[in-house]
């Protein structure tokens, strides 16, 4: 089913066509797929190893009566409620240098969606050689300061989202504008690459 009415043939039968990598289902996971898949993707591989709790809710595509779910599972029920012929291949495991490339060696891009930063640096560090797009993110807590979430290219195929400096922290809390801020820019330099547009 094409949830987008607003993509030419060509385009639909692109985004029909890949499969997107996503790690991590909490603010910017989450966010991200639920752009993807309203903007046309239909095959997503999304790992997370977490629960919804009622501390997400405030900036996480979930729902309180999810509370308790894997996310991975919740994230599912709801991105099958946008598009019900959707393909997921849910992970409900933690992302480790041991499991990383079963998970999403078989990509056409990849989205790190991870709070932790080693999780973030070994997504990019096993992930970026394989010759294919790598989108994360850096500094997305807080509040306001929303020129200085940009898109930046760091390197041949590494894309970076926010403004590289407002860390989660005892003064920073992730709030839910910032993060959908991020997530949006994810998933729309994933869908200018798949494309071809300019970023």
């Amino acid at each position: 089913m094409q949830v987008n009415p607003y993509l030419s043939r060509e385009e639909k039968d692109r985004l029909q066509s890949v499969k997107i990598g996503i790690g991590g289902a909490g603010g910017l996971g989450s966010n991200a797929a639920m752009h993807l898949v309203r903007a046309g993707i239909e095959h997503l591989v999304l790992a997370d190893f977490d629960t919804v709790n009622a501390g997400n809710l405030n900036r996480q595509f979930f729902f309180r009566d999810q509370i308790g779910k894997f996310k991975t599972e919740a994230l599912a029920e709801n991105l099958w409620k946008i598009n019900p012929d959707l393909r997921l291949e849910l992970h409900t495991v933690r992302v480790t240098a041991e499991n990383i490339h079963t998970l999403f060696d078989k990509c056409d891009l990849f989205i790190e969606a991870f709070d932790c930063v080693e999780s973030k640096s070994l997504f990019v560090h096993e992930l970026l050689p394989l010759g294919r797009p790598v989108i994360a993110s850096s500094g997305l807590a807080g509040w306001g300061n929303t020129n200085a979430m940009q898109i930046r290219k760091a390197g041949e195929n590494l894309y970076l989202a926010g403004d590289l400096k407002s860390g989660i922290g005892e003064e920073l809390a992730p709030q839910s504008p910032r993060v959908g801020i991020a997530a949006a820019q994810e998933a729309n330099v994933a869908l200018a690459l798949l494309l071809g547009k300019e970023i």
